[in-house]
């Protein structure tokens, strides 16, 4: 990446997180007109919405230092806020919960974070808090995290996604989320967004062969959250085409699902082999194919969407 580059990235970075963090009120002394810092409050809340945790396990979660954290619920357990109980399984480790003078105190601030987190996404329209989660859930999935299952929400693990037979609307949300992804996670411009309507339109225009083309949505708790075509390349050779998971879906399985159903109906329908082409940049997706047998039969650097990428092309014998 050209220095100028790399530059103009890391004060973008920086400038966000100046903005977020006086946004959220981070560097206030006090949080929620509260006496108690952000980081105690978190502490709190890390006690509150766990399973009996113990303070090594807080200060994983927080990365926060042990001797503050020692500090922060030394000081808890005085003002009667925080129990300690030791382990059945070794007596040197101590789980923590709130006293119940530590819930009565800790629900209304709780209840006061909610309501301010609220008033944020309300000064937003509808389509732009659904772009501003989304937007955070990318920022995570990126930087390592998960944007489910973090802090007291739904597990992956309880998720439940189908897939099914697109429906009216389905692919004009294909190349609607194939842009803006793309445009987010990888910089791609107007000329990607063009290629995935002539893909999507090419598929959706002719007379589809249920035996021979088709396509699959992901759908997550009545959302859609991903898709993929088979689309005949030749008499032998199926094509892969447009596989994608919306953000807030990964880590579920969906990816490699949706394309052990292009393997399996390639197979079924009689083709020799499936192909695909990608980009070196698509880790996950290129994970997702070698998992499912498919091999780099060719690779070639180009300038593509207004970026400089390395072109691949994956096959599969049938």
């Amino acid at each position: 990446m050209p220095s100028r580059d790399r530059e103009h990235r890391v004060a973008a970075m920086r400038r966000f997180n100046r903005f977020y963090t006086r946004q959220i009120g981070v560097l206030r002394k006090t949080y929620l007109d509260s006496p108690y810092s952000l980081a105690e409050l978190r502490v709190l809340y890390e006690i509150a919405h766990s399973d009996a945790p113990t303070a090594s396990q807080i200060g994983r979660t927080l990365d926060l230092d042990a001797g503050y954290l020692s500090r922060v619920i030394r000081n808890f357990e005085k003002r009667g806020f925080v129990r300690r109980k030791a382990s059945r399984r070794d007596a040197r480790r101590s789980h923590l919960a709130l006293s119940p003078r530590g819930q009565r105190m800790f629900a209304p601030l709780d209840a006061r974070s909610q309501a301010f987190a609220t008033a944020m996404l309300e000064r937003l329209p509808p389509g732009d808090q659904a772009r501003l989660i989304d937007a955070m859930a990318t920022i995570q999935v990126l930087l390592g995290g998960s944007p489910e299952g973090a802090e007291g929400q739904t597990t992956k693990k309880d998720k439940n996604y189908i897939l099914r037979a697109p429906r009216p609307g389905d692919y004009g949300w294909i190349v609607k989320r194939h842009a803006e992804l793309y445009a987010i996670e990888y910089g791609w411009t107007e000329p990607f967004e063009g290629l995935c309507a002539e893909i999507v339109g090419a598929f959706a225009n002719k007379a589809i062969d249920r035996k021979r083309e088709r396509c699959w949505i992901a759908e997550l708790d009545g959302e859609t959250v991903g898709s993929v075509f088979v689309a005949e390349e030749t008499a032998e050779v199926a094509r892969l085409r447009l596989l994608l998971v919306d953000p807030k879906a990964r880590g579920l399985g969906i990816g490699a699902r949706l394309t052990d159903e292009c393997v399996r109906f390639a197979r079924a329908a009689g083709y020799k082999k499936i192909t695909l082409w990608t980009h070196s940049v698509l880790t996950a997706a290129r994970h997702i194919y070698q998992q499912a047998g498919f091999t780099l039969t060719r690779s070639e650097p180009r300038v593509s969407f207004g970026k400089p990428v390395v072109s691949e092309h994956w096959d599969l014998e049938l």
